[in-house]
């Protein structure tokens, strides 16, 4: 916006701040329109020279595409030729009138190097730039790793955004010493040279030396370059970042939460100013990462039985080709299951909680809370009055105060074992564990029996680690009576196993010793999982199946 009355003639009208909010900008630009003179006529025909050049190189390429690549370069090359045809033209019109232009013009241009040298830093420049730094660093480092991304992935190669950061950082250092101000990555140069056929860093180095030349060698061209047709060119370059109504469409069907921060950015950004735009943005981020990550829910999971199958045909399950398998899903159906298909709760007293995030700090108790409350819903506690004397009865205690057993549903089953699936948790850390701890005891004295609790998925070792630091996954004198084995290969014969050995514990007989005359062979299995901790499993199946033989349930 701050470049509309440059384009127009009217930035130099007394009173007018192009560097206002850029509500005041636009309001203040038909207040001082009166004043546009001669330079709005060369910067809205540069606007429309650029456009019509982008367009006719759009069609051309449509209509000859064996030219497509010609095109490409003429159309890239159009703000160019824009700014070479209108400094011909200032120079014509001006050339006579150097101290008094019809229009306005560059002018006078610094040539080369003036102020190489150690860069001076003091109290009054860093407290002038102390409040841009931020919102400079989150720009220049989001634009130059999406910039590195995008192209890696057109061309098919992987970046490291430590090198790209380091690459940054190394530019923004030595800049200052030859007079340079904050550099990152450009998405239109970077399109230039990817299209042009560059494959290596060298393109930079050739950049370089053109430009050299160019602060040498050509500042007294620069004089006569017409402000508005610059100004034409940025209103160019800039509208193309402006995200068309099909984008914001998509923002909101993706995630109508990220669609208010978009126009939470936008309004501040108007209103305001970019940095507090950036700034407000962000923090609108990091709060709705905040409040997910702390609102994360979980959900209770039963069992559906399901048949592969080509058709919709009705399948028996008795027929020897038959494939099936047990599957999870939670029992509100929350993940898109079919609404006609009800998932099979778990044994009487045997509940799956499976949590969808990490579990940490911030959602802890959310998620316990739920599982707690949910699980004491659908089971009774095992004793009248679990806390003896009245004034051992705390202080939250629904009620009521004296217990009696008309006050239980005895319909209801005794809280015997819990699964969590924990194959959506990456991290816990020592808060998370020690409310888990504190949950066990809770459902322990509520169930007046110790209750097992079963892993599913626990994928970091440091989770592992922690729930056995937190006496999680094994118990004393539990032995494991189901366990998932893979088969790796066909040990020696039986004849030649000695005794007791290590490989006997996992041995299954896979044939008869007089079954086709064949030599009985035994083959070696191996746990997938340690069977020192029999409680984690390696999915879903083998936990419902060793809760099933522990507590004798099938």
């Amino acid at each position: 916006m701050g470049q509309i009355p440059t384009l127009m003639g009217n930035n130099t009208a007394d009173g007018y701040n192009t560097r206002a909010a850029t509500y005041l900008v636009f309001g203040n630009f038909f207040k001082y329109i009166k004043h546009c003179d001669l330079n709005a006529a060369i910067g809205l025909t540069a606007l429309f020279m650029l456009y019509a050049v982008r367009w006719g190189c759009g069609y051309a390429s449509r209509r000859w595409p064996q030219h497509k690549k010609t095109f490409f370069f003429i159309n890239t090359l159009r703000s160019g030729f824009v700014i070479l045809l209108y400094t011909l033209i200032s120079f014509l019109v001006n050339r006579n009138h150097r101290d008094d232009p019809k229009f306005s013009i560059l002018k006078t241009i610094p040539r080369g190097f003036q102020h190489m040298g150690v860069p001076v830093v003091n109290s009054r420049i860093l407290s002038a730039v102390a409040a841009k730094l931020p919102s400079a660093i989150i720009v220049l480092v989001i634009e130059h790793i999406s910039i590195a991304k995008s192209f890696a992935r057109l061309s098919n190669y992987t970046i490291d955004p430590n090198q790209e950061l380091i690459a940054i950082g190394l530019t923004n250092i030595f800049g200052p010493f030859f007079g340079g101000y904050p550099a990152t990555g450009s998405f239109s140069r970077t399109a230039i040279k990817a299209k042009a056929g560059v494959r290596t860093p060298l393109a930079g180095v050739v950049t370089a030396i053109i430009v050299v030349i160019a602060i040498y060698a050509l500042p007294p061209v620069f004089y006569y370059i017409s402000n508005a047709a610059l100004a034409a060119v940025i209103i160019h370059a800039v509208g193309d970042l402006i995200s068309s109504p099909k984008s914001i469409k998509m923002f909101w069907k993706v995630s109508p939460c990220e669609f208010v921060i978009f126009w939470i950015g936008v309004l501040v950004s108007v209103f305001a100013s970019i940095d507090n735009g950036i700034y407000a943005s962000v923090a609108a981020s990091a709060a709705l990462l905040l409040f997910r990550i702390a609102k994360a829910h979980g959900r209770f999971v039963g069992v559906v039985k399901v048949y592969n199958t080509p058709s919709l045909r009705p399948v028996d399950a008795n027929e020897p080709d038959s494939d099936t398998r047990n599957v999870f899903v939670p029992l509100d159906r929350s993940n898109g299951v079919n609404p006609a298909v009800q998932p099979r709760e778990p044994h009487a007293g045997v509940f799956i909680y499976r949590l969808n995030e990490g579990y940490l700090y911030p959602n802890a108790v959310h998620f316990t809370d739920h599982m707690v409350r949910e699980i004491k819903v659908k089971t009774r506690p095992a004793v009248i009055n679990p806390y003896g004397s009245l004034g051992e009865r705390p202080w939250n205690d629904p009620g009521p105060r004296h217990k009696s057993e008309s006050d239980i549903d005895p319909t209801l089953p005794v809280l015997r074992a819990i699964i969590l699936d924990f194959s959506g948790v990456s991290n816990v850390d020592v808060t998370s564990l020690q409310n888990l701890i504190d949950v066990r005891k809770q459902l322990d004295r509520y169930a007046d029996a110790h209750i097992a609790w079963h892993f599913v998925g626990v994928k970091s070792p440091w989770a592992r680690r922690g729930l056995l630091a937190s006496g999680f996954g094994s118990e004393n004198g539990v032995v494991k009576s189901l366990f998932t084995v893979t088969n790796v290969g066909v040990s020696q014969e039986k004849d030649d196993v000695k005794p007791g050995s290590r490989d006997e514990e996992f041995s299954v007989d896979t044939q008869p010793e007089d079954k086709l005359g064949m030599t009985s062979m035994d083959t070696m299995v191996l746990p997938l999982l340690s069977i020192d901790c029999p409680y984690f499993h390696i999915d879903m199946d083998e936990a419902v199946r060793s809760v099933e033989l522990e507590l004798g349930l099938k």
